[in-house]
This record gives structure tokens, C-alpha cells and sequence, in this order.
């Protein structure tokens, strides 16, 4: 594709793999095969796999949506799931309908084992709140933020989209003989480019990354996401993808997509040493402290809810109220727990938990 031909002319999967198969890229290859291989193996350290899941989809959902400047905090995210939701701010509301997409894709895959347009769409709806589906309607630009300048036009007519998205899907399922991981990249690529809805693009493309990894076996659950890298080095995100469109220059950008996820799984690995780390301490406190008070499913739960309710424990460990306040307070007491009132509710924090989420 030469700088002066329509941008809209995009073509189909897959590319040449002499293209997207250099030296370079089988290289950098190994380092992200092994470091999410690792990230794989280690994620059944931690006492309950929901732990993880909850922490890392709250911080994805967080860090994807800055990336569409709709900001909010850790802290607010886990209030609103903890108590009154009809006082949640529009940011934190929109960022918690990203979590909700992403594990209505994962309970997709998990009972279909494939991804398709409709459930695309599906998962873009519960992020927009509306059912405006694919594109329809000509004039779509991508601009310049600062200048205004159109610097990609994306295909516009409804039957090229459809016909670029079942291409797009067959791509995504098929298992051959090339590395999955460099497909992650290419099909990124190619969804960004297709832009198929009006809104929440680039939100939904980073939930089919994290889903493809989970198709094809090389994750078992939602927990690798590349927006925290995104954000750190977003002028490279968009300037190569703008260089495959201008040049279709492959090279870079799979390398900037492979680093991205070996780094970003040796992070995530790091976390689950932190958070498995903690769970012992805690455990070790409580045993020594207020052993009375020591109920492993319990602590887990505390966990998997670093903003809990006293409800939670009730329905968890099938407790009265006053014994579910009770092992709370306590847990206050000897500094495992923190209790605030949010809005018309207590709710107990485990702070060093959330403090090691933060980070």
C-alpha cells in the first residue's frame, strides 16, 4: 500500500508470511512464548484463580479506558462493586461495563470455543450500552487529536466490513502452523483497521487480544492485558499501526506487540508472587493474632474482595450477621482489615492487598 492509495482499501488475512515471520520477530518469539508460558504455569499458585481475575480485569478495565481518556480510580471501582451502584459516577459506571464485557466474552468462549462477529458485537454492545452494531453509515475518519488532520479512513461501506470481519473471524479460529502469538498481533492490527462500529473500537479489539489467548490454550483465564504498555508507550502503538497501513511494514509492529506481552506476563507473574506472599503473611497473622478468628475461605474471600461486605461473608461461610460482623471487626482489630462507611454502608478493606493492586 503506497502513502497516496485510499487508506480504505484494506486488504484481507494473511498477510506474506515471509513478512510477518523475520528473524527479529522469531527471536523476540521466544522470550514472549516463555515468559507466558511461565505466566501460564504460575497463575495455579494462588489459593483461588478469582483472586487474580478480579484484581487484574479491574485494573485492565481501568487502564483500557484511559486509553479513551474516561478516567477513574482503583478506589472508586471497588466501592462501586461493593455497595450503592446508583450513586457511581458516568466514568466508573462506563469502566465497569468494560469488566462486564470482558467476562461475557470469557463465558462465551468458555461454552463455544470460538469467536465470531456477532459475538463481537455482543461484546462492543455491553461496552456502549447500545445496539448500533456494524458501521452503516460513510464518513468515518480517525484524526489527529491536537491538529485535526485525517490521518486514516477506515473501509465505509457495510458489505466490505461484514466481508473484512468473517475474514477477520476465520483468522482469529484457525489453528495452523503459525505462532499464535504473532496472529495476535496481525489480527489487532487488522480489527483496528476495519474499525467496525461507531464507537468503542479499540476497547473491544483489546478484549478479542486477550480472548484469542485463551482460544488457543496459551492463557486459561482473562489475565494478560497490554493497555498498561499501550499507555506507557502509546505514540509507538499508533505510529506503527500507521506504518503498516502506509508501507505494510509488519516487522516493528509485531515486535512491539511481542515485547509488550512478554513484559507485560512477567509483570503479571510478579503479581502473583506478591499477592500469593500476602495470602501467606495473612494467614500466618491471623493464625498467631486471633486464631479464633483463622477461616481459610474466609481469607479468601477477603481476597477476591478487597472491598467486602459483611453480606459477602454471610452468603460465603453461611454465618449469621452478627458472627459475619464479628470476624470482620475482628480482622479490624489486629490491622488486617480497614473499615469504611461508603455511602449508607461499612465496608472492610484489606488494605494491603489494595495497596499491592494499586501498584
Amino acid at each position: 500500500m503506497t502513502p497516496d492509495k485510499p487508506y480504505n482499501d484494506l486488504i484481507p488475512l494473511p498477510p506474506e508470511r515471509s513478512m510477518i515471520e523475520t528473524l527479529p520477530i522469531l527471536r523476540q518469539l521466544v522470550n514472549s512464548s516463555v515468559a507466558l508460558a511461565e505466566l501460564k504455569g504460575l497463575a495455579n499458585i494462588l489459593p483461588n484463580p478469582n483472586i487474580l481475575l478480579n484484581a487484574v480485569i479491574l485494573k485492565e478495565a481501568s487502564a483500557s479506558s484511559e486509553i479513551e481518556n474516561v478516567i477513574t480510580t482503583q478506589d472508586k471501582l471497588y466501592q462501586a462493586l461493593s455497595a450503592d451502584t446508583s450513586l457511581i459516577d458516568p466514568a466508573t459506571k462506563e469502566v465497569l461495563r468494560y469488566r462486564e464485557a470482558v467476562l461475557y466474552g470469557f463465558s462465551f468462549i468458555r461454552q463455544k470455543g470460538f469467536l465470531n462477529t456477532n459475538s463481537i458485537v455482543s461484546i462492543q454492545q455491553k461496552l456502549e450500552e447500545n445496539n448500533a452494531g456494524i458501521r452503516r453509515l460513510p464518513g468515518t475518519a480517525l484524526r489527529n487529536g491536537a491538529t485535526g488532520e485525517v490521518i486514516y479512513t477506515p473501509p465505509d461501506d457495510y458489505d466490505t466490513i461484514l466481508e473484512l470481519m468473517r475474514n477477520l473471524e476465520e483468522y482469529l479460529n484457525d489453528k495452523d502452523d503459525l505462532s499464535p502469538l504473532i496472529k495476535l498481533a496481525v489480527q489487532h492490527y487488522q480489527f483496528e483497521s476495519i474499525h467496525p462500529f461507531y464507537d468503542g473500537n479499540g476497547r473491544t479489539g483489546r478484549i478479542i487480544n486477550v480472548l484469542y489467548l485463551i482460544i488457543h490454550g496459551l492463557i486459561d483465564s482473562p489475565i494478560l492485558y497490554l493497555s498498561d504498555f499501550i499507555i506507557k508507550n502509546k505514540s509507538d502503538y499508533y505510529r506503527l499501526l500507521q506504518t503498516v497501513r502506509i508501507s505494510g511494514e509488519w516487522e516493528e509492529w509485531i515486535l512491539y506487540i511481542l515485547r509488550g506481552i512478554e513484559l507485560t506476563a512477567k509483570q503479571t507473574i510478579n503479581q502473583i508472587k506478591d499477592i500469593n506472599r500476602l495470602f501467606i503473611a495473612t494467614q500466618e497473622k491471623i493464625k498467631i493474632e486471633a486464631e479464633k478468628l483463622y477461616d481459610k475461605e474466609l481469607i479468601e474471600l477477603l481476597f477476591e474482595q478487597p472491598y467486602c461486605r459483611i453480606d459477602y461473608v454471610i452468603e460465603r461461610l453461611g454465618v449469621s450477621r452478627i458472627t459475619a460482623s464479628k470476624y470482620l471487626k475482628g480482622l479490624e482489630n489486629i490491622g488486617v482489615l480497614e473499615s469504611r462507611r461508603i455511602w449508607k454502608e461499612i465496608l472492610y478493606i484489606n488494605t494491603n492487598l489494595f495497596a499491592l493492586l494499586k501498584n
